[in-house]
């Protein structure tokens, strides 16, 4: 189960469900990182970048779920460099029970069955590209063979 884990951080680290979180809008005047931010402006939080940050990642383009081993980083909005829900109060209230229902139906799809590639695909070929929009799909369908 913690291998499991690590894998869907991973997953969601890369392919966030919602790359440009929910538009908030500045109560004061402020300024961040040497910007002047008006009162009632509207900032957009890509949570895509961030998560594909080098500074904040190591390889941050390679699949590695084991870079969730011995870290505290959790998808719960209190660690900035990994918000695939948001953070703070205005982070997605259903968060602990998506991932609850979530790791119980991929725990029990990858225990009672062995997944492969439709026509003797390989993994390195496969297409992770995904579509524009306000919630990430891939752009092509995966066919896979229980």
């Amino acid at each position: 189960m913690p291998y499991l884990k690590a894998v869907i951080k991973e997953s969601l680290r890369l392919h966030s469900p919602i790359p440009l979180l929910v538009p908030r809008e500045s109560t004061k005047d402020t300024k961040v990182l040497g910007y002047d931010v008006a009162s009632g402006t509207r900032v957009l939080v890509n949570a895509w970048a961030i998560s594909r940050d080098p500074s904040l990642w190591e390889n941050p383009e390679e699949f590695c779920p084991e870079r969730f081993f011995d870290t505290s980083i959790d998808y719960k909005g209190l660690h900035f460099e990994f918000i695939p829900f948001g953070a703070g109060r205005r982070g997605c209230p259903a968060v602990a029970f998506a991932m609850s229902v979530n790791e119980l139906a991929i725990a029990k799809l990858v225990h009672k069955f062995n997944f492969g590639l439709a026509n003797g695909g390989r993994v390195e070929d496969l297409d992770m590209s995904e579509t524009i929009g306000i919630a990430v799909h891939k752009k092509f369908p995966q066919l896979v063979v229980v």
